[in-house]
């Protein structure tokens, strides 16, 4: 699986870091998203399929 995601659509909800925190996290000083880890371990695959149906922007690509 590899993540990508486009920062400029970015609304800083936070809901990314929330549902999978080991691989998401936010900006300090904007609350952007920021990818912690591109290609996340198996154990991590149906939080990180969570956090980009939960986006309110939609702005998380999983292939």
């Amino acid at each position: 699986m590899r993540i990508s995601v486009d920062t400029a659509k970015c609304v800083a909800s936070g809901m990314c870091a929330f549902v999978a925190p080991e691989v998401f996290d936010q900006r300090a000083e904007d609350g952007v998203v920021v990818i912690r880890i591109r290609d996340p371990p198996e154990d991590q695959l149906d939080a990180v399929h969570e956090a980009a149906v939960r986006c309110p922007a939609q702005v998380i690509d999983v292939e």
